[in-house]
């Protein structure tokens, strides 16, 4: 049997080859037919989706979508997948809730429509009466095993609670008062969906984290895994998107962003969105997409345990000094990394980490201080040396680039 840490560092690793079918398959075929695991019933609710999680699902490569339902899951239930209809796949299901209470798994796509009593979303008939997906989920959900919530819109509420919210969407958690396992993502990446199926069937629940999202894929920011970090840390930015360097100045959210996209990346492994030249939009941010609007400009308020922090008054504040390094360092290394972690409020904490306090903050400010006071004492001495040379200049081209983006980026 491969060892949970084997499991992690294959759904961890660079994607790039069918290790993790080759060898998870293979162990659940033998486990199934010698009765150490079983198979789970689930049943696949769509609520207020635009049924862009199953597309991703269906679009699964290692494994491959026949090989979830053939040799993962018992899929009892998915209006998509259903060879029958009407009152008969309704009846599978609510068999299955009956006979199977305690050992399915209920996975929820779409956010759930809770105005007007749940009127703006129906999920299937009973008799002669329409169900809404807010009373099937609240009669379902207490009999299931496991409460799997994909796509942003069933974990956090997504494009379906932005403003206005007229349907009154809100993420599963927010509905019922059963544990959900969060896989969020606008859609989600097929293998997050299927690792976590995989962790589920083969080791129980995976390490979840304050927004209960599996640490093993939403465990570190897409800035700290980008391709385009070094560009970040030697100051290269693009100023349209499209154009090489880090698209931090043009909107990239990837430094508030927990998800391994620039490991995993999407459509079988070839690409992501930073890597085409878009910026990371942060879809599986709670809050998105309102938190994240607009989408190309720079970051907004976040949200910090000590108050909202305008990047952009801070990066103009850091400019007053003549220091880049202030902003962006702040940014990475104090909301990126820790602060950042709790810049809006989630689900409810499985494990909550403790909130940043001043005595850090103060710290990491007294760092980048002293990283200030060193690059002004270095621009001061190349100043004074009678070669000219071009790294001063560039250097400070850098600076007022920076904090003083041209003129046809304001707006």
């Amino acid at each position: 049997m491969l060892t949970r840490r084997e499991f992690l560092k294959l759904c961890t690793a660079t994607v790039l080859t069918a290790s993790l079918t080759d060898q998870i398959v293979p162990l659940m075929r033998h486990a199934f037919a010698e009765g150490k695991l079983t198979k789970p019933p689930v049943i696949w609710l769509e609520l207020g989706s635009c049924t862009g999680n199953s597309i991703s699902l269906d679009n699964a490569v290692n494994p491959t979508f026949h090989q979830v339902l053939t040799d993962m899951v018992d899929m009892r239930y998915n209006w998509l997948l259903n060879a029958a209809q009407g009152s008969e796949a309704v009846q599978m299901m609510l068999d299955t809730v009956e006979k199977d209470a305690g050992k399915f798994w209920l996975v929820i796509e779409g956010a759930v429509m809770t105005a007007d009593n749940g009127r703006y979303n129906h999920v299937f008939m009973r008799g002669n009466q329409m169900v809404t997906g807010i009373a099937a989920l609240q009669e379902i959900a207490p009999k299931a095993k496991h409460i799997i919530a994909v796509g942003t819109c069933a974990c956090f509420g997504g494009p379906a609670a932005a403003y206005p919210n007229p349907g009154g969407a809100k993420g599963v958690w927010e509905v019922i008062k059963q544990p959900v396992i969060n896989v969020p993502g606008c859609p989600a990446n097929a293998d997050w969906m299927t690792g976590t199926f995989s962790h589920l069937i083969m080791y129980g629940l995976p390490e979840l984290d304050s927004y209960n999202r599996p640490k093993l894929f939403f465990g570190q920011t897409i800035h700290d895994l980008c391709q385009r970090r070094q560009q970040f840390e030697d100051g290269i930015f693009a100023s349209f998107p499209g154009e090489s360097g880090c698209l931090y100045k043009v909107g990239c959210k990837g430094p508030i962003t927990h998800a391994d996209c620039p490991r995993r990346q999407w459509n079988h492994y070839v690409n992501w969105p930073v890597r085409a030249g878009a910026p990371c939009i942060g879809c599986a941010n709670p809050g998105f997409p309102d938190s994240s609007m607009p989408f190309y400009n720079h970051l907004p308020d976040v949200q910090t345990p000590l108050g909202a922090l305008n990047v952009k008054k801070f990066g103009a504040a850091a400019a007053g000094l003549g220091v880049a390094a202030v902003g962006a360092h702040l940014i990475t290394g104090v909301v990126a990394k820790r602060i950042g972690k709790h810049w809006l409020d989630g689900t409810k904490p499985h494990e909550s980490d403790p909130p940043e306090n001043i005595e850090q903050l103060k710290q990491e400010l007294d760092d980048l201080i002293r990283q200030q006071n060193a690059l002004i004492s270095e621009s001061k001495s190349l100043q004074r040396s009678e070669v000219k040379r071009k790294l001063p200049r560039t250097l400070r081209q850098k600076v007022v680039d920076f904090f003083r983006p041209g003129q046809k980026h304001r707006r």
